[in-house]
Parts: structure tokens; sequence; C-alpha cells
């Protein structure tokens, strides 16, 4: 096929109609199996970790920014419900201290509701193009009031507004409903501050495990387990690829 132009494949399986459309798909399944790409910008060494896992995430993350990723604060959360139902969602890292990470939220959406019930999390950063990523396992408690309210307090205005008007998760009838909402509690705030929701406000995850992966060449990546001893200190353990 790779003999072909595109318009020639393309004229192939107008011919061929609704075979065409399944030979179209069998070949993007196909495809998808031999997407290959060789991890080769650097490796990671034992000897080049700090012993603090805080102080290594700050500096990967540090290095991520730098390199002007788009998103570098972008966070796959993992969560599960008391049944072990999964899900997962992107979120923004607002910062992050010895404490933990911190992320803002609906306290009535669905990823709420199975922190609930189940408070063990997965955090999830992934940098392609500096071909590393990082894992945090913790336990997601909700920050105070005020810390939120400092929070809120810095986000625009228009965020401000559509914290108030989305009950996050639920069944909505349409987008103008939405939108409807918005402009009444813009109306309703106009030419005032915008308080903090009873229901929105910040979770920090502490962590109990991280594990800085560097991809290498031939799918021997470098991994690098962090594990909270009981005392607080860190062991530092290397994990197969």
């Amino acid at each position: 096929m790779e003999y072909f132009s595109s318009l020639a494949i393309a004229l192939i399986f107008i011919i061929l109609g609704k075979h065409g459309a399944k030979l179209w798909e069998r070949i993007k399944i196909m495809n998808i199996g031999n997407f290959r790409k060789e991890y080769t910008l650097n490796g990671l060494r034992r000897k080049d970790l700090n012993r603090d896992p805080f102080k290594q995430f700050e500096l990967w993350f540090q290095q991520a920014c730098d390199a002007n990723l788009p998103e570098p604060n972008a966070m796959s959360l993992a969560t599960a419900s008391v049944l072990a139902e999964p899900s997962q969602r992107m979120v923004l890292l607002k910062y992050f201290d010895r404490k933990g990470f911190v992320f803002f939220t609906n306290y009535e959406s669905k990823k709420a509701q199975q922190i609930t019930e189940n408070s063990q999390v997965s955090l999830l950063f992934f940098w392609v193009a500096l071909e590393r990523q990082v894992q945090i396992l913790g336990n997601a408690v909700k920050i105070s009031t005020a810390e939120s309210i400092k929070y809120f307090a810095t986000r625009p205005r228009g965020s401000q507004i559509g914290a108030w008007c989305s009950q996050q998760s639920s069944v909505i009838s349409s987008r103008k409903m939405l939108e409807m909402k918005f402009d009444e509690i813009k109306r309703k705030f106009q030419n005032q501050e915008i308080p903090l929701p009873s229901a929105w406000g910040g979770y920090r995850i502490v962590p109990h495990s991280f594990e800085f992966w560097q991809g290498r060449q031939n799918r021997l990546h470098d991994r690098f387990l962090y594990s909270c001893s009981d005392d607080d200190s860190w062991e530092i353990q290397r994990l197969a690829p």
C-alpha cells in the first residue's frame, strides 16, 4: 500500500464501498500496533536522584516548564469507588509543597464522590517531549476553606462564575441552559466580588509513593520507586521496565 498515493488509496476505498470501510478499519488497527518511537533523550541513574522525592519532582517539573511544554501541570487523576469502580480524568495541579499536591474541583462531582468513598488516589504526569512520567500514589484530603478562598480569589472572574453555575457531573438538558445559568450568576454578582461556592474547593494528595520513569532505548526504561517508611524517610528502589 505504501507505493500508492493517498488519492489512489482513497479512490480504491470509494470503489470498494462498505467493504473498503471495513478494510480501512483493519488497516488502522494494524498501523496502531506498528507505531514505534525510540526514547533516546536521557537516562536516569540512581546516583543522579535526589534522596527527597519532592525535590526530585520539583526538578523535573521545573524542567518541563523550562521546555515550554503545553500544560506541564496537567495530570491524570485516578479514583475508585467503594466498589472498586475506577475513573480517570485530567485535572490541573495548582501548587505543591512538602504537604502534598493540590487541585481544585466541585465537591459534588464524580471524582469528589469517589474520593469520599475511597480516599486512595493516583496522579500521573506524562511529559512526552522529555520522555518522562511521574506517578504519585497517596491519600486525598480536603484543604481548609480558608485555603480554598485564597486560591479562588486569584481565578479569572469568568472561572469564578463558572464554578457557581456548573453542578459538575450532573445531567443537563442542553448547553443553552448552562449558558443561561452563567448569565444569571453574572448578573447576580455584578459590580461585587464573587464569593467561594460552598460546593467548590481543593484537595491535597498526600503521597506515600513516587515513581519516576525515564524512557530508554529498546524499551529498557529507567524506573525508580520512592516508598515512604514508618519513620517518614524514603526508600529508593530500581524497578524492571
